[in-house]
């Protein structure tokens, strides 16, 4: 008898403490469940490696239309002034045209005041973007292939092959030259004066086609390269093997880079940046080093692109 209620109550306690622990389970569940849910969504919400690469130069792009903002509005219109100048003649306007032109050199010389140590004034910029599907092997060969060609002598095939070997933002600089566009209009001004219309046409066109155009190269292998280490950067707690793809396809950017030509001159700094970007790899979804070294290794490929963009 005493042998039974031993049991029964060996069983109760076996109960009780069953019972203690599902209650503990159903309790933590809905957290369980809530942190589940926000690594699914988190996961959800990665980009893949193409959008980060394709946003990074959408982004470049509209930083490069800001320079818009840096125009010379004086110079601006000085220019467009003088295209209807120019308009005025070819319809014979000369009254009209001279009155103009009048206003053009004074405003001319309200910008010369403001400007004595500038011998360049941007009056236009536009961007131009150039990129090639290939991949750094693919790229090689073609290479390899335009060698091929200038070798035997067709250097205008080689000239065309070469023209599709870019991956680039150019943002182009249209600027007005000081030292000599006022003195055109003034001379063009005398003309008109003097009734020879025809020459002061001529003037006008020729300072029109004086423009001084300056290019500034932005290479897009390193655009992307710095967006996906830091898109790596965000995703390498929460998700180890798409920060990994990141920091994949960041090497594969470098490398198309280099093969490119852009900073042919300083190999060491893509060997540095590519040995930095492995040691990342294996610090990550360890114990997280990778926080310090990936923003060294952001402000390393910044410094870089900068400097290649301002040479």
């Amino acid at each position: 008898m005493q042998l039974k209620k031993v049991k029964r109550t060996s069983e109760a306690m076996v109960f009780h403490v069953f019972l203690a622990l599902v209650m503990g389970m159903l309790a933590a569940f809905p957290a369980y469940c809530g942190e589940k849910a926000d690594v699914v969504k988190e996961k959800a919400n990665l980009k893949t490696s193409a959008q980060v690469s394709k946003g990074a130069v959408e982004k470049e792009r509209k930083k490069a239309e800001h320079i818009k903002e840096e125009l010379n509005k004086k110079a601006v219109r000085a220019l467009a002034d003088t295209y209807k100048v120019l308009d005025l003649l070819e319809k014979q306007k000369s009254k009209e045209a001279l009155e103009l032109l009048k206003e053009v050199i004074g405003e001319l010389e309200v910008i010369l005041a403001a400007n004595k140590e500038v011998s360049l004034i941007p009056v236009n910029t536009y961007t131009i973007v150039v990129d090639t599907p290939l991949n750094p092997d693919e790229i090689s060969k073609k290479i390899a292939q335009v060698e091929r060609m200038l070798k035997q002598g067709d250097v205008q095939g080689a000239r065309l092959l070469l023209d599709t070997l870019q991956s680039e933002i150019d943002i182009v600089i249209e600027n007005l030259p000081l030292a000599t566009y006022p003195d055109a209009m003034k001379l063009a001004s005398k003309y008109i004066v003097d009734g020879k219309l025809s020459e002061a046409r001529s003037v006008l066109s020729i300072a029109l086609n004086s423009m001084v155009v300056k290019k500034i190269v932005v290479p897009i292998p390193l655009v992307r390269a710095a967006d996906l280490v830091e898109e790596a950067s965000k995703t390498a707690k929460s998700d180890r093997e798409q920060a990994l793809r990141y920091l994949d396809e960041a090497q594969k950017q470098l490398r198309m880079a280099r093969v490119l030509g852009y900073g042919k001159d300083e190999p060491e700094v893509y060997k540095d940046l590519q040995a930095r970007i492995d040691a990342i790899k294996k610090e990550v979804g360890g114990k997280n080093k990778a926080a310090q070294m990936f923003e060294e290794l952001l402000e390393k490929l910044r410094q870089f692109k900068d400097r290649l963009v301002s040479s």
